[in-house]
């Protein structure tokens, strides 16, 4: 890589760093705020659940999408997904706070091992939507500075892991659903 591509990228990282422990931080502040229970008269926002489910189930869509895309050298596709993935990311995030805000949180009720195969998958889905956070932006970057062949090495380990929270996503909902009141 070239000093210029260096230069680029290097501009980007403060802002990558940021992001990647603002947002985290952010969603357990405002998770553990209920504007219910301060007084607010708002309306549980109770009809999300199902939306930002299926907005997790379109970013894995999209996602296996994007990657056929740029397999068939369709370059122009696979930036238009990514950008697309992105903000479906965005979008699930803010209609997930805005749920957690307004709503009572919904305690599992599956008993035996499906309780231990749900709390797994809650966990590592939770873990991995936090480490996710710097290689998506990480990836992108690259990307966006040309910087091809380092974004292609990281590209290949941000995949997996964002598919398997996109996927994730919609599992944690299907197991929980049955216990939303």
């Amino acid at each position: 890589m070239n000093t210029i591509d260096k230069e680029k990228e290097k501009k980007y990282n403060k802002w990558i760093v940021a992001l990647s422990i603002i947002i985290p931080l952010a969603v357990a502040a405002l998770f553990g705020v209920n504007l219910r229970s301060l007084g607010f008269d708002v309306e549980p926002l109770t009809f999300l659940p199902p939306i930002y489910a299926s907005i997790n189930g379109l970013t894995a869509l999209v996602l296996i999408v994007a990657v056929v895309a740029i397999k068939n050298k369709n370059r122009k596709l696979h930036e238009r997904l990514m950008k697309f993935a992105i903000l479906l990311s965005v979008a699930f995030l803010l209609m997930y706070i805005a749920y957690h805000m307004t709503s009572d949180s919904t305690k599992f009720g599956g008993q035996g091992n499906i309780k231990y195969i749900y709390y797994f998958i809650l966990i590592t889905h939770i873990i991995l939507s936090i480490v996710i956070i710097p290689f998506v932006l990480i990836t992108y970057v690259r990307a966006i500075t040309n910087n091809i062949e380092r974004h292609k090495k990281i590209a290949k380990i941000t995949f997996p892991l964002w598919l398997y929270v996109a996927i994730t996503g919609v599992v944690v909902y299907l197991m929980i659903s049955p216990y939303y009141v």
